[in-house]
């Protein structure tokens, strides 16, 4: 069979290789043709946008850019029509995925959801326009499933694909050796894939860092940037900079500062102590307090329902009150330890590995029907 996926973002490129991965278990005649990033080139089939050329997070940012998400949507729906798939895979990134949804819709297409967009978190009757548009919705997490029972919307919950993931990651036992870092213990700094995130938050994060002598701190390179995207954001600081190898980087790591999104799950997953921080354009901040009606805004602490880790958010997030957080993180034994325990009652009810070949079987069984 033929698919279409459409990754707008990094940790998208990492669930859908994930998937194509599994589909191609399932469906030894498997056809891609997608939107997506580096991990998803190394699966095979034809790349036709990169995510590097898509992201654009706030609402100040999408209408700077509102000609280029035109032309990508142009191009999207002329790929579709060209390619003819039994069945387009949206993996989440809404505002653009829910477009082509109409789109694929009006042309018979059948459409997957692959990891539901947020719309818990606002607009809760976009709801009513994904169960027009979208024929099967797959989700990721726990929650999420009553929530779209509540509105009439029968979906599939088939785990998190980040298990997945971290479960095929291969621990290096010479990781300091390897990437030639000093035996100091590190602090790894994840300032996010989005241009906009990293030059409002990496600098930040640098100006805390100061005040931990004794650690290493160590920035994991996002895979669509290169050095020359970070130097300019780190001044005279000389801070290593590790590509593709970030699940290490945590493993190795005493503690991380994680702009939020799902590395923070990811980092709560490998037993990371994080602080959670994000800075935004200022409009697109305030539009989103407006509209945004969530407790928190990391993955970890709404899976948990409590403010297990600590959101640093736009004023909050200082270099003073970084410092302040990372200090109870490495120094007071008993707010540490509680993090970490808080971290296997997360690991407890995201359950067992094995998503993207559950989302497989499944997507291929109702193909088949």
């Amino acid at each position: 069979m033929k698919y279409f996926l459409i990754a707008g973002e990094a940790s998208g490129d990492l669930h859908g290789a994930n998937l194509m991965r599994s589909l191609k278990v399932e469906d030894s005649e498997a056809e891609f043709r997608y939107f997506g990033g580096e991990m998803m080139k190394a699966e095979g089939g034809t790349l036709t946008k990169h995510i590097s050329n898509l992201a654009f997070m706030g609402f100040v940012e999408v209408l700077k850019n509102i000609r280029v998400i035109m032309r990508n949507l142009k191009q999207a729906k002329a790929d579709i029509l060209f390619f003819q798939p039994d069945v387009v895979i949206l993996i989440d990134f809404p505002g653009f995925n829910l477009k082509i949804a109409d789109f694929a819709k009006k042309q018979q297409i059948k459409v997957f959801y692959y990891i539901s967009p947020k719309v818990w978190a606002w607009n809760q009757k976009r709801v009513l326009k994904i169960k027009r548009l979208v024929d099967r919705m797959f989700c990721i997490l726990p929650f999420e499933v009553d929530f779209y029972k509540g509105w009439g919307m029968d979906v599939d919950y088939i785990g998190n694909p980040l298990l997945d993931a971290i479960a095929a990651n291969k621990s290096d036992e010479l990781f300091q050796i390897n990437h030639f870092l000093s035996v100091k213990p590190i602090i790894a700094l994840l300032p996010g894939s989005r241009r906009q995130e990293l030059e409002k938050i990496l600098p930040v994060m640098v100006a805390a860092i100061s005040k931990f002598p004794d650690y290493q701190f160590v920035i994991a390179g996002a895979p669509n940037f290169n050095i020359s995207d970070y130097k300019p954001l780190i001044g005279d600081k000389e801070l290593p900079i590790i590509f593709n190898d970030t699940y290490n980087l945590l493993l190795n790591s005493k503690a991380a500062v994680v702009a939020s999104g799902t590395a923070t799950l990811e980092t709560a997953l490998l037993k990371v102590p994080q602080v959670v921080v994000y800075k935004g354009n200022a409009i697109s901040i305030a539009i989103a307090r407006m509209f945004v009606k969530i407790r928190f805004i990391s993955l970890v602490n709404l899976i948990m329902d409590q403010a297990l880790v600590k959101e640093l958010i736009q004023e909050n997030c200082t270099p003073g009150k970084i410092t302040e957080e990372l200090g109870n993180l490495l120094h007071d034994p008993m707010y540490r330890k509680r993090v970490l325990i808080g971290y296997d009652d997360l690991e407890a009810i995201m359950g067992a590995p094995g998503a993207s070949s559950r989302a497989a079987k499944l997507m291929i069984k109702y193909l088949k029907n």
